[in-house]
């Protein structure tokens, strides 16, 4: 597993040991970060369940300004933490240690707003998704703009509505699905439909 592009471009990344942490492919990566572009420069992410930390740490190295580590794993934890210490990077994160919905009122409280917010619990944990992606659609951590990606297996759709966020594409590669969801506006929110 390596840094697809940026400054840290080719630099290798652990990954935590056992089944339940499924590091974000590489080629997966590449294909998130192309179609994300240029909008990635200046952002702030919300990495939760953060695994070893690639997706937050890819963001970072194309250049977002901050990118919130959130896992529950120790395990996970360290193995961030670790790759962090061996990119030498030591700004623009925050690594917290505790569960997603948790941690998120934490940021409420803080005043985080993301542009965006990526969502990969471990496959086996389904509900996880809809926990997190309700959570999410009231929340203060998001705004209009702001985009939440779900990862998630072909053999799992997480659903196209979460209160205010609707799914506005689907990506799929190999096993693999990205979900990407944005907020309805209120009066879209009742209706129930989104303008494409």
């Amino acid at each position: 597993m390596r840094v697809i592009g940026g400054t840290y471009r080719s630099r290798r990344l652990i990954a935590p040991p056992g089944l339940d942490t499924r590091p974000t492919s590489d080629r997966l990566r590449e294909t998130l970060f192309n179609v994300l572009g240029n909008a990635v420069a200046g952002s702030v992410w919300l990495d939760l369940y953060a695994g070893s930390g690639a997706i937050g740490i890819e963001a970072l190295s194309r250049g977002a300004r901050q990118v919130y580590f959130v896992e529950a794993v120790e395990a996970a934890v360290k193995v961030i933490r670790q790759n962090l210490l061996t990119l030498d990077i030591t700004t623009g994160h925050e690594l917290v240690w505790g569960e997603a919905l948790r941690v998120m009122r934490h940021f409420e409280s803080g005043k985080v707003v993301c542009q965006f917010c990526f969502v990969d619990p471990p496959y086996r944990l389904n509900k996880e998704y809809g926990a997190a992606l309700n959570y999410l659609s009231g929340s203060s951590v998001l705004d209009a703009a702001s985009m939440v990606i779900a990862e998630h297996t072909r053999h799992f759709d997480p659903g196209e509505v979460f209160g205010r966020l609707r799914r506005l594409r689907k990506l799929k590669q190999g096993d693999s699905v990205l979900s990407f969801y944005q907020l309805a506006a209120a009066e879209e929110s009742a209706e129930g439909t989104i303008a494409t």
